[in-house]
C-alpha cells in the first residue's frame, strides 16, 4: 500500500495512514492499493461492506457506480490485449472528500502512466484525480481497438492468400472475445454517463462536463466494437468462400486430368484385348505411333482446357 499527499500535482509520501483520516490543508490523499490492504482500509474510511465484498470476490465485476454516505464506489475495466486474447482488469475506486482509493488485484498500466499527467496539470483534487484516470482508461480502449483491427485485417488477408484449418479456431476464438468485451462496455458507457449526468456532490459540476467528453468517446467505442462484431461474421464467410474456392479449383484440376486420360485409357483398353486381328496390332513399330498418338492427344486436350482458362 502506498500513501501520497498529492497537491499541484506534486507527490509527497506519507508513513502514517492515521494521518489520511483528517483532510489536509491542500490537496488530497491518494492511497494506491492491494485488496489484501483493504482490511485496515475499511474501518478507517467507512467504507461500505457490500463495495468491499465486490472487492474481494472472485468473480468479473460489472462496472457501476454506488452512493454510500461519505464516498462513492467506481468500478471500471482496464484493458489489455496481447494478440490472442484480451484481458480486463477491474479497478476499484473509492472517492472521498478529500481522498481517493484505487483497489486492485493486479498492476494497472493507467496508474503508472496518471503520474506525470497529475503533475502537468496541478492536481489538487480528488475528482480530477479520477476524471484524468477515467480518460486513460478509456482512451487505452482506443489503442485496444486499432490493435484488434489490425489484428482482423491481416487475419482476412493470410485467408485469402493461404486458407488454413486453423484460420478458423482464430476466428472463432477472437470473435468471442469481442462479443465477451462488448458486453463489458455497456455498463462501463452507462458509469461514465452518470459521472457526467447525474447530480454528484463530491464531484464539481464544471468537471462533469469534462466527463461528457469522455462518455462520447465510450460511445464510440462500444459502436466500434460492434463493428469488430461484424467484421468477424464477414471473416467467417470469407473463410468459408475461401474453402469452398479451394474445392472447386482441385475439383477443377481432378475433372481435367480424368477427361484427359478417358481417350487415353479407351485406347489402351482397345489395344490392350486379346484379339488377332486389330488395327496396326502387327505393324513393326505401331506401339511407338500409339503411343505418340496417345501423348499427342493428352497434350492437346491440356493446352485446349488452359487456352479457354479451364485450368
Amino acid at each position: 500500500m502506498k500513501i501520497r499527499l498529492v497537491n499541484q500535482g506534486v507527490f509527497t509520501p506519507i508513513e502514517d495512514i492515521s494521518t489520511t483520516l483528517v483532510a489536509p490543508a491542500q490537496g488530497f490523499y491518494w492511497i494506491d492499493a492491494d485488496i489484501d490492504d483493504l482490511s485496515v482500509l475499511q474501518p478507517l474510511f467507512a467504507l461500505h461492506d457490500l463495495a468491499v465484498e465486490d472487492c474481494l470476490s472472485e468473480e468479473e465485476q460489472r462496472p457501476k457506480i454506488e452512493i454510500y454516505e461519505g464516498h462513492y464506489f467506481i468500478v471500471i475495466n482496464s484493458i489489455r490485449f496481447d494478440d490472442e486474447e484480451i484481458f480486463l482488469r477491474a479497478l476499484n475506486i473509492f472517492l472521498g472528500r478529500h481522498f481517493i482509493l484505487t483497489v486492485t488485484k493486479t498492476k494497472i498500466n493507467e496508474l503508472r502512466s496518471l503520474k506525470p499527467l497529475l503533475w502537468e496539470e496541478e492536481v489538487t483534487r480528488p475528482d480530477r484525480f479520477l476524471y484524468h484516470l477515467v480518460d486513460l482508461v478509456v482512451d487505452n480502449y482506443f489503442l485496444v481497438g486499432d490493435r484488434i483491427e489490425a489484428r482482423i485485417e491481416a487475419l482476412e488477408e493470410d485467408i485469402l492468400m493461404h486458407t488454413k484449418k486453423s484460420h478458423l479456431n482464430e476466428i472463432i476464438g477472437l470473435r468471442s472475445e469481442i462479443l465477451w468485451l462488448k458486453k463489458m462496455l455497456g455498463p462501463q458507457r452507462d458509469v461514465i454517463g452518470t459521472l457526467n449526468k447525474k447530480d454528484l456532490r463530491l464531484i464539481d459540476d464544471q468537471l462533469q462536463k469534462y466527463f461528457g467528453d469522455i462518455h462520447e468517446n465510450a460511445v464510440k467505442i462500444t459502436e466500434t466494437f460492434e463493428t469488430y462484431r461484424d467484421l468477424m461474421g464477414n471473416l467467417r464467410e470469407a473463410y468459408q468462400s475461401s474453402l469452398s474456392n479451394r474445392a472447386n479449383e482441385i475439383m477443377r484440376v481432378f475433372t481435367a486430368i480424368t477427361v484427359i486420360f478417358m481417350p487415353l485409357t479407351f485406347l489402351t483398353g482397345v489395344y490392350g484385348m486379346n484379339i488377332d486381328y486389330l488395327p496396326g496390332a502387327h505393324i513393326h513399330g505401331a506401339s511407338y505411333v500409339l503411343l505418340s498418338v496417345m501423348a499427342v492427344l493428352g497434350f492437346g486436350m491440356l493446352w485446349v482446357f488452359r487456352k479457354k482458362d479451364w485450368l
